[in-house]
């Protein structure tokens, strides 16, 4: 007789295991130590076809005001006399450790395409090229792992500190992309980056890359002055909406296809340099009348990254399907709706300049939600202490 298993082995998820197929790599747009700890990110993994983690200060605020995992090392650095900006960095540092830890037999496996794990450099420094540079290295010591990815803006002043982070051997998350012009300054950056590598004699075939061209908030824009629009075809603004982002982010790719096929490229492909793949940031959908896959669904193409908060990661797992490649073969199609939106007045220069500032200040705002967050712990720490003695 045989008996059923009431457990039965988990098996991956079918809509994920395909979107990986297609050559789109799974991504988490979310991290704590409970999520590390309790085994979690490791089943999804298993489960979920999950190869890699992004992180960003409100991810790590959220994390410690929920559950107790956090209190002894913020009781310790308390004792120590630690204060925020010194608590924040052990503690995210060692959450991002952990999870590099949890995620290197898939860096091992993909030889160090995947398996990373991001952490971003204080947003404070966006526009201070030294001490983005001076971050960068700090962080990357302090992890001490070679599935890191150090996340520097894709401000004008973080451009330079790319090239020097790759230069330096440093493997970078370059974020907060919305224009195509400053898409291929960061590809320029990146190039310019492994070239000097390459002269002090580093192994390229080491160092490793990704841009996050973010996408759902590219809609978010466009749809607000596609609605303040005066006198404009409602029916012609209702044909424009909630395409933005996904044309924004195609075009990119197209940047991208041209970029990494160019005789420069070549040259250190040669030398044994890795692409910095497209990712695909803020995908999580804000209009509740949108596909709730959109941002996946409709960026499918080998060679990318998707990274996924996990209420979107779930939603695909439910009910995301993969009908083959969804990028290539739209640039004319993604290229007229633009010129359609700056013949109705929607400037796509304004749009882009606008996203960037609101993206640092959302970023500032977010870090002084996580000092907030971490002096609150540490003062109910130190008054725990107090009360103990």
């Amino acid at each position: 007789m045989t008996t059923q298993s009431t457990n039965p082995e988990p098996q991956t998820n079918q809509p994920l295991a395909e979107l990986s197929r297609a050559g789109v790599a799974v991504w988490l747009d979310d991290l704590s130590r409970e999520l590390v700890q309790s085994g979690s990110l490791a089943g999804l993994v298993r489960d979920r076809s999950v190869v890699g983690v992004t992180s960003n200060p409100t991810i790590f605020a959220s994390a410690l005001s929920k559950g107790d995992r956090y209190s002894d090392q913020v009781a310790a650095l308390a004792a120590d006399g630690a204060d925020v900006d010194r608590t924040v960095f052990e503690v995210t540092t060692q959450d991002v450790r952990e999870a590099c830890d949890v995620l290197r037999p898939v860096y091992d496996d993909t030889r160090g395409q995947d398996g990373r794990v991001s952490l971003e450099v204080d947003p404070r420094l966006a526009r201070d090229t030294a001490k983005t540079e001076a971050s960068a290295r700090q962080l990357w010591a302090a992890v001490d792992r070679p599935n890191l990815l150090i996340k520097i803006p894709a401000t004008v002043e973080g451009l330079p500190a790319i090239s020097t982070a790759i230069s330096e051997g440093i493997s970078v998350n370059v974020t907060l992309i919305f224009s195509l012009d400053r898409y291929r300054a960061v590809m320029n950056a990146f190039l310019t980056g492994l070239e000097q590598a390459r002269e002090k004699g580093l192994d390229l075939s080491g160092i490793h890359s990704v841009a996050s061209f973010f996408v759902s908030r590219v809609d978010t824009n466009v749809n607000a002055k596609l609605d303040a629009l005066d006198g404009a075809d409602a029916d012609e603004v209702a044909g424009l909406r909630s395409k933005a982002g996904l044309a924004n982010a195609r075009l990119a790719f197209q940047a991208y296809e041209e970029v990494f096929s160019s005789p420069r490229w070549k040259v250190l492909a040669e030398a044994g340099a890795n692409a910095q793949r497209p990712l695909w940031a803020s995908t999580g959908v804000k209009d509740k009348d949108l596909p709730d896959t959109l941002y996946v669904a409709g960026l499918v193409t080998d060679g990318t990254v998707n990274t996924m908060p996990g209420a979107t990661l779930e939603a695909f797992a439910d009910h995301g399907e993969v009908t083959g490649d969804t990028v290539r073969g739209t640039y004319e199609e993604s290229s007229e709706l633009f010129d359609h939106l700056e013949r109705l007045g929607v400037s796509y220069e304004q749009v882009v300049e606008e996203l960037e500032a609101e993206g640092l200040q959302k970023f500032d705002a977010s870090w002084a939600e996580l000092g907030q967050t971490v002096q609150g712990e540490l003062d109910r720490a130190s008054s725990g202490a107090r009360s103990d003695a």
